[in-house]
């Protein structure tokens, strides 16, 4: 019973330290590279629990109150213990990726707005995006939009390809499923977002939109859009 607790996997540092402030500090890339890691490890101790046919809130204890014979109690501790901290790495690291971001959005809109007079688009919040160089492919596309969503406040609109969602883009979206993740993430907080619109018969228009997951908005989800793979 003494040893009950007693890791039999190694604990170590978490692969993604983000822990007394570490991660702020990091590149973008070091910060997509760091997020990697963790989703990888995350993913491979979930493994290690699904092969003792176990989760997070499985019961480890007998209704006598001792340690289950059928399972290897030490290390599904170790694992869960783990993982608890891993995710509390991610939110860290996630919350300076979406840092990074807005203030690099927030200096090319300020940079858009010396640079060019305001229009009608520029009052409501939706912003030509003048780095049309560097722009990631598409990815999804919203495919209806509910009336007075947070989707819709934000500047949606059917038709809208999204390049990218936050950190989410067309080489790491993984089915959508990220997009998910980062709304989940960020309920209440800014997202940044760049679409390609239509504009006319033959040409399109690429924007910045900032959208703000809620819920209780009056309709479902956090967004108040539907959007598909592309």
């Amino acid at each position: 019973m003494k040893n009950l607790h007693a890791p039999t996997v190694p604990s170590g540092p978490t692969s993604a330290p983000a822990t007394n402030g570490t991660s702020a500090h990091l590149s973008f890339a070091e910060l997509q590279q760091r997020k990697d890691n963790v989703e990888a490890e995350l993913k491979a101790l979930g493994g290690v629990l699904d092969s003792h046919g176990v989760d997070m809130n499985t019961p480890l204890l007998t209704r006598d109150g001792y340690p289950r014979s059928d399972v290897d109690v030490a290390q599904i501790r170790t694992t869960r213990a783990r993982i608890i901290r891993l995710k509390n790495d991610y939110k860290e690291i996630m919350a300076n990726v979406e840092k990074f971001l807005h203030e690099h959005f927030a200096n090319a809109t300020e940079s858009t707005e010396l640079s060019t007079p305001t229009t009608a688009a520029g009052a409501s919040g939706i912003l030509p995006d003048s780095d049309t160089q560097s722009l990631d492919p598409p990815f999804a596309k919203v495919e209806s939009v509910a009336t007075n969503s947070p989707a819709e406040l934000a500047g949606l609109k059917v038709g809208d390809e999204v390049r990218n969602f936050g950190y989410v883009n067309r080489a790491n979206n993984d089915g959508l499923k990220k997009v998910a993740e980062c709304v989940q993430g960020n309920e209440g907080s800014n997202i940044f977002i760049r679409v390609s619109r239509p504009s006319g018969v033959s040409s399109r228009e690429d924007l910045r939109l900032t959208l703000t997951p809620r819920r209780n908005w009056g309709g479902r989800g956090m967004l108040g859009c539907h959007i598909t793979p592309i």
